[in-house]
């Protein structure tokens, strides 16, 4: 047995199912190994794509996505995402071929130090250099990765060392589950005392919470303390939509709805928060107390200075918290918001223009789907209104990469979700300008048989960049793009497309798209208009609403 072989036979002690990639010349001993392997190598066509496909799949499964490239521009090709999976918290192994170990110290065609590229992006990165040592170099690449917090681990394996014969008696190493850890007590006395104290307590909640399925805890939890839940953009579902104790997401780049509630509280629950994605700055003025519950310690951060810190296992710690304080007076002004929300998405159904606007789109996307369904959002202005408008019922079902924010991740993603969940309706919602960064993987999507669906935001522009512009400038430039026709380029690909009109309504279109047995393109044109309207009533919304809160003040 040689090293790439003992890799694979480590990658499949680990529980690898698919590794997402392509391979080239430095590899090759390593394809011959997952050849012969149970693992299913899905080549991609384009190491970007791989790398979100790893990076959904880690959301999805909570266990390490993998992904594979050659040395050089095939490595440079994973960095994306790879550094998306990193920041955003998605467990993910970058595995990289290299140059033999013989022309290392020299100029050589196509060689970087990729140990010392990938280790800004990942918790660990290692190269191999003993056959003996890959054991070891594995398991403690998913170690690293699945561990909270989760993130990316790359190993690099020279194309020599690959064809090193291992020790006889070499085994993989026994992957071990680590138990969670239990908050001390005194802690929790002190958090369920500020609880008890606060008069307007509001829930924060963000993906940690996700990824430690926490959703029966902290609904629970609101809902017997009768507390208002905010979530972020990555803990969308944690508390179901059609909760009373639901106010909404937050995460636009402007002042919304949920800020408000935010700013009312004077004790913030941070339950699960990570600041990467959504900044203190953003929703905390210096006017509340903290509390944090959290696997970890709190971040270091001026404007996130929590008064009792509650680390340990999430859920356990909610439920014990629970116990120790009594229930609220959900605050009216929270219950105002959710029905001002409500009120919006019920205005935006009855909008029929043409073009459609984004929440009319988005509607149509929220019917038909099941509540168990998938959602892969892309980047963009599209982006904004699905986080406002898009209502989840259970965490998971609309990714939305918010930590590093990546354009391009949803048609791949989409594609690693529907190999997950085939029984599931699987979208990628994208603007024109992210779909284009990965279209290529359409052929992929074909070529694995996968009927997902693809619905395009067409604006020809960067629609998020625009909007940003005529807000601050009154105008844009350098945003304008063309497009090709979708619809031809996905029956190319030997997919199907349909496109909207003023006959064929979102709604019809995405009834057609979900019947079809391949990939299916919809070409929606979007009437973003509406953009900069939002941001100029939101502006207001709060204007008015700080204003009455010094008043009270006062």
């Amino acid at each position: 047995m040689n090293t790439a072989e003992f890799l694979v036979q480590c990658l499949e002690a680990e529980g690898v199912e698919y590794i997402f990639g392509i391979p080239g010349e430095e590899n090759i001993a390593t394809m011959e190994a997952i050849r012969g392997s149970k693992i299913k190598f899905i080549l991609t066509r384009h190491e970007q794509g791989a790398a979100f496909m790893a990076d959904v799949y880690g959301r999805l499964t909570g266990k390490a996505g993998v992904c594979l490239s050659t040395l050089g521009p095939g490595a440079t090709n994973l960095v994306t995402g790879v550094a998306d999976a990193h920041s955003d918290g998605a467990p993910l192994v970058a595995i990289t071929g290299q140059v033999s170990t013989d022309r290392m110290h020299i100029t050589s065609h196509q060689y970087l130090d990729l140990t010392k590229m990938f280790e800004p992006i990942t918790k660990r990165s290692k190269q191999i250099m003993r056959a003996d040592s890959v054991s070891e170099i594995v398991r403690i690449a998913f170690k690293y990765a699945e561990s909270e917090k989760p993130g990316a681990s790359h190993i690099d394996i020279p194309a020599d060392v690959a064809e090193y014969p291992v020790p006889e008696g070499m085994r993989p190493l026994i992957k071990q589950t680590v138990r969670k850890e239990i908050s001390d007590l005194s802690y929790v006395e002190k958090a369920a005392a500020e609880i008890f104290k606060a008069k307007r307590p509001v829930i924060l909640a963000g993906s940690t919470a996700v990824r430690n399925g926490c959703t029966k805890a902290l609904t629970e939890f609101a809902e017997k303390l009768r507390i208002p839940v905010v979530t972020t953009m990555m803990a969308k579902g944690i508390v179901p939509a059609n909760s009373e104790y639901y106010v909404g997401t937050v995460g636009i780049p402007y002042l919304d709805y949920e800020n408000v509630v935010l700013d009312d509280a004077d004790l913030i629950i941070a339950v699960g928060y990570d600041i990467v994605e959504y900044a203190p700055n953003k929703w905390n003025h210096g006017r509340h107390k903290i509390l944090h519950i959290d696997t970890s310690a709190a971040h270091v951060n001026k404007l996130y200075q929590p008064e009792v810190e509650v680390v340990g296992d999430i859920s356990e710690s909610l439920g014990l918290i629970a116990n120790r304080t009594g229930e609220k007076d959900i605050p009216e002004f929270a219950i105002s918001v959710r029905k001002k929300i409500c009120d919006e998405r019920n205005a935006a159904a009855g909008d029929e223009s043409f073009p459609p606007k984004p929440a009319r789109i988005i509607g149509a996307v929220r019917n038909a789907l099941g509540k168990d369904d998938i959602v892969i959002c892309d980047v963009g202005a599209h982006k904004m209104w699905m986080a406002r408008m898009y209502d989840c019922y259970s965490p998971n079902t609309c990714i939305i990469s918010n930590g590093f924010a990546s354009m391009g991740i949803s048609l791949p993603g989409a594609i690693a979700a529907k190999l997950i969940y085939p029984e599931k309706r699987v979208i990628a919602v994208c603007g024109d300008g992210g779909f284009m960064m990965n279209n290529q993987e359409l052929e992929t999507a074909v070529r694995l048989g996968v009927p997902i669906v693809i619905l395009i935001f067409n604006d020809s522009h960067y629609g998020l960049i625009k909007w940003k512009q005529e807000d601050k400038y009154g105008t844009s430039c350098y945003v304008d793009f063309g497009n090709p026709d979708f619809i031809k380029m996905a029956e190319s690909f030997g997919a199907k497309g349909i496109r909207v009109t003023e006959d064929v309504t979102p709604e019809k279109a995405l009834e057609y798209a979900f019947a079809q047995d391949v990939p299916c393109i919809i070409d929606c044109p979007v009437d973003y208009s509406v953009n900069t309207k939002l941001s100029a009533a939101l502006k207001e919304m709060y204007n008015e609403y700080r204003s009455g809160a010094a008043e009270k003040e006062k």
